[in-house]
């Protein structure tokens, strides 16, 4: 597999561009090409013995969109294909205010938590930081001709928000997750704002705190599901390592460098953590703090037990929470026609390809 070129910040880009006895203001084709998605090859503004160089060295294109499902609500979920021939996912929900897309930082997850399909085959590896920009970059790609996406004006795309809760576990792929925030947020990139960025963890607690220290505020989300210990280890493998005490404390230090409240989520399961028990300890462990608590329906992985809670059940715990004084919401949802929770597409991806005999991007034997 070759070099990602999509990992390079705009000054990297220049110092590479020079190296290679071209024009400065190459860079800014090559720069602008790659921001809007294009292969190294289609970049037209590019003469072609330097482009031929690049491609000796750099993937042409590091993120393929292989597969579009698209829900009826409106939400597309993607499989990407990457050089390499492993598969990532990645979702596009739409809402009035623009539209948020759910990227990968690894492909597959090694937190081993019971309710999610990423982690069913374990880590392969991690991502680049461009292959995670990738992802943006395709899909701003694949909608840059839609009406909406061109009334915004000059700088038009079609994703304004981004998600860091795809497959992975970013603070586990920590500096190439920190880089692609950096590059994301780079004025002379995409220049999504960190407060349009939200990352999630299953709670990292040491990477929590070098996050805090990073300066980039984006919105912090903590996979919390429980509010013991010991029904956290239940279904978080992660809770072994990391108390919920010290994930509070963690988290407190992230509001205090940052001045960003912070998030949970909590998935619903049921005969496991949705009863009134539940909900009065979980505003007990929160009240006063400066969260917001999002309420999870699960979305249920056909390889595990775990079962999710009816309407009627997740909208009485949402009123306790709300009684006990916290912030709270249940998430909508969005893409379940088309297998909307992390890890699924993938699975079954892997799924047709061992029936098959199949693997690799193109479909070829591995």
């Amino acid at each position: 597999m070759k070099k990602v070129l999509q990992d390079l910040n705009f000054a990297e880009v220049q110092a590479l561009v020079l190296s290679m006895g071209e024009k400065n203001f190459r860079a800014k084709q090559l720069f602008e090409g790659l921001t809007k998605g294009k292969k190294i090859s289609e970049i037209t503004s590019l003469p072609r013995p330097f482009k031929e160089k690049l491609l000796e060295e750099y993937e042409d294109e590091p993120v393929k969109i292989e597969e579009i499902f698209r829900s009826a609500d409106g939400t597309e979920k993607y499989l990407f294909a990457l050089a390499d021939g492993n598969v990532v996912e990645g979702v596009l929900m739409k809402y009035k205010y623009g539209c948020t897309q759910c990227v990968s930082t690894q492909v597959g997850c090694r937190m081993g938590c019971k309710f999610c399909a990423s982690t069913l085959n374990g880590l392969v590896r991690n991502l680049s930081a461009g292959e995670i920009l990738a992802q943006i970059l395709a899909v701003n790609a694949l909608h840059a001709a839609d009406e909406e996406v061109k009334g915004r004006g000059r700088e038009a795309r079609a994703v304004t928000n981004v998600v860091l809760m795809g497959s992975g576990e970013p603070l586990d792929n920590y500096a190439q997750t920190v880089k692609f925030l950096k590059n994301v947020t780079a004025e002379e990139g995409l220049h999504i704002g960190a407060r349009n960025i939200s990352l999630s963890t299953c709670g990292l607690v040491p990477k929590m705190y070098e996050l805090a220290n990073e300066g980039i505020p984006v919105n912090l989300t903590v996979s919390l599901h429980a509010t013991s210990d010991e029904d956290r280890a239940r279904v978080m493998p992660v809770a072994r390592a990391y108390k919920i005490s010290e994930i509070l404390k963690a988290c407190a230090y992230y509001f205090e460098k940052t001045g960003r409240r912070y998030y949970f989520e909590y998935t619903l399961i049921e005969g496991e953590n949705c009863d009134a028990a539940h909900a009065e300890a979980l505003a007990a462990l929160l009240k006063g703090r400066p969260c917001h608590v999002n309420l999870i329906r699960l979305n249920e992985v056909k390889e595990r037990s775990l079962k999710a809670t009816g309407d009627k059940e997740a909208y009485r715990f949402l009123g306790l929470l709300e009684k006990g004084g916290l912030s709270a919401t249940l998430r909508r949802q969005i893409g379940s026609d088309i297998g909307g929770a992390c890890g699924q597409l993938r699975a079954r991806r892997l799924e047709e390809r061992a029936a098959a005999g199949t693997d690799g991007r193109d479909g070829s034997p591995g």
